[in-house]
C-alpha cells in the first residue's frame, strides 16, 4: 500500500442529508477569518474538495466539512464546507452534522444534559445549544446568521415555464425560492428528477435576469441554489420545501440531464431564508415555531428570534433545530499512482 494523502472523516448525516466531516490530514488554511481560510482553500486546496466529494470517494448529494482552527476567540472551533460547485458561507444541515462529530468524538467536550458552544463558519459566528443525553447528541439548536429577503415576487422568464414569480433571499446562501404548488411540481422525494430540473432552470434564468450581491460582502454572490416551496401535508408540520443543490449548471440544450441533486434534508439555510420571505409578508411572527419537512418527511424547526437590519434590508435573527447521526469513520488514501486524483464525474448520475 502507497499513499500520497491520508485524510481522516466522520461520516455523518443531518436528517437524512450527508455532510462528512474531515477531522485531519488538511493543510494549514491562512486567514484573518473563517472567511478568508475557505477562500484560501478554494484558491490554494480544492483538489481536497473534489477529491472527498466525486467518486470514487464521493456522490452528487454529499456534503463535506474541514475542522479548522477557528479565529475569532469567541468560538471553540471552526469549520469550512464544501459543495459539488461551491464553497457555501453557511450550511444547517452541515454545521448539525459538525456538532454532532465535535461532541460524539470528544473533539470538544460534551456536557450533559446541555452543552453549549460557539462555531465560526465563513458567515460569521453561530451560537449552538446541543442536547445530549448518554453520549449522543439529541438535538441540535444553533443561532443563525441574519436572514432577509431581497426581492419579493420577482419576475423571472424561464425556458419551459414562462414568466414566474420568485423570492430571492439570504439564509447562509442565496436562495431562489418559487411555490411548486403553483408550477404543479410534486414535492415528494419520488418526484426528484423533475423537481430537480425546473429547480437548475429556474435558478439559471435567475442568476442571468436578477443576480444578488450580499449587502455586507461583496465577494458573495447569487442566487446559487434553489428552494421550491409548498403546502404541509404531515401533521405538526408549517411547509414543506425541495432545495436543489447544483451538480454543474443547467444546460438548456440537454433537457435530459440532471444538472443538480435534491438536497435529502429540508436545509437550514434554506428554512431560514423561507422564514424570513414569510417574515416580510406578515406571515411569520417573532418567537412563532416553522417546522419545515424535506422531500423525505424529515423536518427542521425554524424559529425567529429577533429583528435586525443587514444593510438596507429589513431581516430576522433565527435559530433553527435538528438532528445528527455519525455512521462511520473513515481513512482516504490517495496512491500516488492513482490516475483520479480529483475524482471523476460520470453522466449516468452526474448528469
Amino acid at each position: 500500500m502507497r499513499t500520497s494523502r491520508m485524510i481522516t472523516a466522520v461520516e455523518a448525516h443531518a436528517e437524512g442529508e450527508p455532510g462528512r466531516v474531515i477531522t485531519a490530514g488538511v493543510p494549514n488554511m491562512p486567514g484573518k477569518n473563517v472567511f478568508e481560510k475557505m477562500q484560501w482553500m478554494q484558491t490554494h486546496a480544492d483538489d481536497i474538495r473534489l477529491l472527498m466529494l466525486r467518486e470514487p470517494r464521493g456522490q452528487p448529494a454529499l456534503c463535506c466539512n474541514v475542522i479548522v482552527p477557528p479565529c475569532d476567540p469567541r468560538a471553540d472551533a471552526g469549520f469550512i464546507i464544501m459543495e459539488q460547485t461551491e464553497y457555501p458561507p453557511m450550511s444547517g444541515s452541515n454545521a448539525i452534522c459538525v456538532v454532532t462529530v465535535l461532541l460524539e468524538t470528544g473533539i470538544l467536550p460534551m456536557q450533559e444534559p446541555v452543552t453549549e458552544l460557539t462555531l465560526e463558519a465563513p458567515a460569521g459566528l453561530i451560537t449552538v445549544r446541543a442536547e445530549c443525553a448518554n453520549g449522543k447528541v439529541t438535538r441540535v439548536t444553533f443561532r443563525n446568521v441574519p436572514a432577509f429577503a431581497m426581492h419579493l415576487d420577482a419576475s423571472v422568464e424561464v425556458p419551459g415555464l414562462g414568466h414566474i414569480n420568485v423570492d430571492i433571499a439570504w439564509g447562509g446562501m442565496f436562495f431562489v425560492l418559487a411555490n411548486a404548488d403553483h408550477l404543479g411540481v410534486d414535492l415528494g422525494g419520488d418526484n426528484g428528477a423533475e423537481i430537480v430540473k425546473i429547480s437548475e432552470a429556474i435558478r439559471a434564468a435567475t442568476v442571468e435576469q436578477l443576480p444578488v450581491v450580499h449587502p455586507e460582502n461583496p465577494e458573495i454572490t447569487g442566487p446559487t441554489i434553489t428552494n421550491l416551496w409548498g403546502a404541509p401535508v404531515a401533521p405538526d408540520t408549517d411547509g414543506r420545501g425541495a432545495i436543489t443543490l447544483s451538480t454543474g449548471g443547467f444546460d438548456p440544450n440537454r433537457p435530459h440531464a440532471l444538472p443538480g441533486t435534491l438536497d435529502r434534508s429540508p436545509c437550514g439555510t434554506g428554512t431560514c431564508a423561507k422564514m424570513a420571505v414569510l417574515h416580510a409578508r406578515g406571515q411569520l411572527a417573532v418567537g412563532q415555531d416553522y417546522v419545515n419537512a424535506g422531500p423525505m418527511g424529515t423536518t427542521f424547526t425554524g424559529r425567529i428570534q429577533e429583528i435586525t437590519s443587514v444593510g438596507t434590508y429589513p431581516a430576522i435573527i433565527p435559530t433553527l433545530a435538528g438532528q445528527g447521526w455519525i455512521y462511520g469513520t473513515t481513512n482516504y488514501m490517495l496512491d500516488p499512482t492513482d490516475p483520479f486524483p480529483e475524482g471523476y464525474k460520470i453522466g449516468d448520475i452526474w448528469g
